[in-house]
């Protein structure tokens, strides 16, 4: 009985050896495996107090933290998030003193990356993009160019100066432009310098536009001889007339009086009548500068945009007319209306009514002529209608 007795507390004191289903411990103090026998005897391993893991995992986790809110400082929210691990204590019961965190590991690769590219290589250059991409005889364009709020741009294009205004979404600065119907195709020099406040460096974004031909069609009209040969009679009228809009259209507002999309200025069918060739009595007389609609007369006349009335009279060969200047020399126009209902130096809002359409001037049916012109140049005006300006004022 005193020989089993001790035999059993000298068991209590030598340790086991592992079985079959005992797992071992890698020399990392990970569990790896099991394996069929005992493994060897390690007597250089030292198991780590989970209190020193778990100060181990806060240390990194901090560390991780850090390289996370220095690189969100240089390259903002973009490609890191505030949803960074914060239970140091799970890092420590999976890791030991040779491994880290993977997102510490990726945090302080992305820190290095950025903290090593020079500032000026990150900031953003200057860009110019045009709307439409495509730039037809005919076309208004609308010119963005990607530059900060407190630079200075300058630009010419088509032998015309460019006036930029900041846009309403604080993005870029725009410049609402275009291609006279008649204009020459080709390439073009678009210029552009954008000059910085702060250092005073002046950015060179010029470039060449290719302007493409605009195929439109050729109509044939018989109206009075008068029309197409005047009277000598209203020759003086005629010849005042070309002095007055001359002079309209010589002063713009310095800055834009419009706001958003325009619209239609009636409620009926537009023809696709712009830049059509028309030929008067057999005799090729004028490109058509304008968007007929399909109009009886009586048809309220509405403005396509808000702007002041620089233009409200008769005119030998548009009739009654209106003309509004938008500002920074874009105008529109409307023609031929029975009925005048603004004055000239009012100011009109988008939608308001200028008059009823009609068949006065030089015309052989009612309809309205509705035209879009900047500074020399007639555009386009379904392409205005088209393009999206939401944003932009």
């Amino acid at each position: 009985m005193e020989s089993r007795a001790s035999a059993s507390r000298q068991s209590q004191l030598t340790p086991k050896t592992a079985s079959s289903r005992d797992c071992r411990k890698s020399s990392a103090g990970l569990q790896t495996g099991c394996t069929g026998g005992a493994p060897a005897a390690r007597s250089d391993v030292s198991v780590p107090h989970p209190f020193a893991l778990f100060a181990k995992g806060w240390e990194m986790n901090k560390a991780a933290y850090a390289f996370h809110r220095q690189a969100q400082r240089q390259i903002g929210s973009y490609f890191f998030s505030d949803a960074l691990p914060r239970d140091a204590a799970r890092y420590a019961c999976k890791m030991t003193g040779a491994r880290i965190p993977r997102i510490a590991f990726g945090a302080a690769v992305w820190a290095a990356i950025i903290l090593a590219a020079p500032r000026a290589a990150r900031a953003q250059a200057p860009t110019v993009t045009l709307t439409p991409t495509v730039v037809v005889a005919g076309s208004p364009e609308l010119i963005r160019v990607a530059a900060p709020a407190d630079a200075t741009l300058e630009g010419e294009w088509l032998g015309q100066k460019l006036a930029f205004f900041w846009s309403q979404d604080r993005q870029a600065w725009y410049a609402l432009a275009g291609v006279d119907v008649e204009g020459a195709v080709g390439t073009s020099a678009l210029r552009i310098t954008a000059k910085q406040k702060g250092t005073g460096s002046t950015t060179d974004l010029s470039r060449s536009i290719e302007i493409h031909e605009a195929h439109y069609r050729t109509g044939t009209l018989t109206v009075s001889p008068k029309f197409v040969a005047p009277p000598p009679e209203e020759s003086a009228r005629i010849q005042a007339e070309i002095a007055l809009k001359q002079k309209v259209f010589a002063a713009s507002a310095p800055e834009p009086l419009w706001s958003g999309d325009f619209r239609a200025p009636v409620h009926a069918a537009p023809t696709d009548s712009f830049g059509t060739r028309r030929t008067f009595n057999g005799q090729l007389a004028s490109v058509h500068k304008g968007m007929d609609f399909r109009a009886a007369t009586g048809t309220v006349v509405r403005a396509g945009n808000s702007g002041v009335v620089v233009l409200a009279r008769p005119l030998y060969f548009e009739g009654n007319c209106v003309v509004i200047d938008h500002g920074l020399g874009l105008y529109t126009l409307s023609m031929h209306l029975s009925r005048i209902d603004v004055q000239e130096g009012q100011h009109v809002a988008k939608g308001q009514s200028l008059g009823l359409s009609g068949a006065t001037g030089r015309v052989t049916g009612p309809h309205l002529h509705w035209a879009v012109r900047w500074q020399n140049a007639y555009l386009d005006p379904a392409k205005l209608l088209q393009m999206d300006l939401n944003g932009v004022r």
